[in-house]
């Protein structure tokens, strides 16, 4: 028989002659992570494969109750994505503030963690499985950040019964000095047996950190396949693990960007549309991502390795415009010294974006609906057809029904152009993208100015939360900007955004009425943001801010502020 088949799956004592413990463990460990990729890699929605994940380190390596908790941006809360043991109710009460019990402290700290005794773990919620201390004694629990493109997106937590610590993939050997995690010693059991209780944490942790890099970069492949696919005009074959976008992540530099149920519509009509090539007029206001729309289709579109020629059709005076979209002849016109291509012809084998469709002229539309209608444009001065291979997309602000109505803009133009309209909605109708929106801003402007923002106070982002945009993500954009720039201790607080967010007219709120309720507000904030920066220590919040701790003491209780919640974790007790 070979050493091979001397190592049984999930017994970390039946090792081969002459093959060292250590080695054979490896070798068990390495064939579970091939089992798990090809998993990962079976199943078409990477949710799906998250539950046949969790079962197969529990079944191969004896952690139980696997758990992966995923970031929702627009609440800021961490949620459970799948997890193995806990009832569909525990689910729905699976909710963590970023900090909040050991799940929300890994995400923070972006360090694993390794608990020896559950039951004498006081920053344990039991918020998902509502089980008795005496069913959490002798059990270990461990949890490990799930990090894409350099970032924490979620956390992947699994527990293991100090009684079973000879099951499971022995892995690779070694202490847990230098993981900042809390060890223990465990009795032992028969020394062949059972592995040193320090020593099965460093492999237990081990394994949960190569499962969760292998759950993020799974993610980042399916959406680099998916986007290879719709660039190539080919059906992509799933949606992936839809992670929920952040500041950062390099894949937004030209995206969309948000959460909300209006913005999933028009990503979904955008990747409906987009290996084709119809005609596409997107409507909305001012300042909502027209522009971004378009220029997603055309990345996702087969004609992504061509041309994307922006033209903006209000910004070009009359007596050129015909030119800069159809080109010229030499000698057309005075100063028309040589040939010139124009903005159609560029666009050859790409795609041409029209923004502010509404403002062109009645001579301008009719050579327009000729390239829409055959596919050939004639330059100034010229008199021969030249064809075009583009794919036109079209936006405008205007309503173009009451354009038509009032006779400035061509019937069969508008019904050319309108072959698949997509609707880009106002910020107000994408409250839950506002946070997401004001997150990634923060990081760019900081970035660009040189500076170190970490957040957005929570009376700033009621503030951004309560206004309704009149401006737009354009306006949102310029808002944080300036915030960012005005910031001096690493945070946004609300006195940093711009008046018109303060006004109960732009609001659209009741009236402040006095200046001795603005000031409690500030008051009430600052009492806060101490509280956060020093762990919820009110004798430091109080010197912090200058005052008493009697006075600090009167204020929380005036505000009602509960300093309890900003307390920093105590150090887990090592077992004795």
């Amino acid at each position: 028989m070979d050493s091979e088949s001397n190592i049984q799956a999930g017994s970390g004592s039946a090792v081969g002659p002459g093959i060292p413990d250590s080695r054979a463990g490896e070798a068990e460990t390495l064939r579970l992570l091939f089992d798990l990729a090809r998993t990962l890699d079976h199943h078409v929605d990477l949710r799906d494969a998250l539950g046949p994940v969790l079962d197969l380190l529990e079944t191969r390596a004896g952690l139980g109750r696997g758990m992966v908790t995923l970031l929702d941006r627009a609440e800021g809360v961490l949620r459970i994505e799948e997890a193995r043991g806990v009832s569909p109710e525990g689910k729905l009460r699976g909710t963590y503030r970023l900090g909040e019990g050991l799940v929300g402290r890994v995400f923070e700290s972006g360090e694993p963690l390794y608990v020896p005794d559950l039951a004498s773990e006081p920053r344990f919620l039991n918020r998902a499985g509502g089980r008795s201390r005496a069913e959490l004694d002798g059990t270990v629990y461990y949890c490990v950040p799930i990090r894409r493109s350099g970032s924490v997106a979620g956390t992947l937590s699994a527990e293991r019964r100090r009684d079973a610590q000879a099951r499971g993939v022995p892995g690779i050997r070694g202490g847990l000095g230098d993981r900042g995690v809390s060890g223990a010693r465990p009795a032992r059991g028969t020394a062949q047996a059972v592995p040193d209780a320090e020593e099965r944490a460093a492999a237990d942790m081990d394994l949960l950190e190569r499962v969760a890099a292998l759950i993020a970069d799974s993610a980042k492949l399916r959406e680099r396949i998916r986007e290879d696919s719709l660039r190539h005009g080919l059906a992509p074959d799933g949606p992936g693990l839809v992670v929920p976008a952040y500041a950062g992540d390099e894949a937004l530099s030209g995206s969309m960007i948000g959460t909300s149920d209006a913005l999933r519509a028009v990503l979904a009509l955008v990747n409906q549309v987009a290996p084709s090539d119809a005609t596409v007029l997107i409507t909305g206001e001012s300042g909502t991502g027209k522009e971004l729309v378009a220029a997603e289709i055309h990345r996702k579109s087969r004609r992504a390795g061509g041309p994307f020629v922006k033209v903006n059709c209000a910004a070009l005076p009359e007596s050129v415009i015909e030119s800069e979209l159809f080109g010229h002849e030499k000698g057309a016109f005075t100063g028309a010294a040589g040939l010139r291509k124009g903005r159609f012809e560029l666009a050859h084998g790409g795609t041409i974006f029209l923004d502010e469709i509404g403002e062109l002229s009645p001579q301008v539309q009719v050579k327009l609906l000729r390239v829409l209608q055959e596919r050939e444009i004639e330059r100034v001065g010229g008199s021969r057809p030249v064809q075009v291979n583009v794919r036109v997309i079209a936006a405008t602000n205007r309503s173009l029904e009451d354009e038509l109505a009032a006779g400035r803009f061509r019937e069969d133009l508008y019904y050319r152009l309108n072959v698949f309209p997509i609707r880009v909605p106002p910020l107000r109708e994408r409250k839950s993208d506002i946070v997401l929106l004001a997150d990634y801003f923060t990081e760019k402007y900081a970035a660009r100015n040189g500076k170190v923002v970490k957040r957005i106070s929570s009376p700033a982002i009621d503030l951004l939360t309560s206004y309704h945009w009149p401006g737009n993500v354009r306006e949102l954009e310029n808002c944080i900007e300036r915030a960012v720039i005005l910031s001096t201790d690493r945070v946004i607080h609300s006195y940093h955004l711009p008046p018109s967010l303060q006004s109960a007219v732009s609001t659209r709120t009741e009236p402040t009425s006095t200046l001795e309720a603005a000031l409690s507000r500030l008051e009430k904030e600052l009492i806060v943001e101490a509280l956060k920066i020093t762990g919820g220590n009110m004798a430091a919040a109080a010197r912090s801010l200058g005052i008493t701790e009697r006075q600090m003491g009167l204020r929380v209780r005036h505000y009602a502020v509960n300093w309890r919640l900003y307390r920093a974790p105590r150090p887990a007790r090592k077992a004795t």
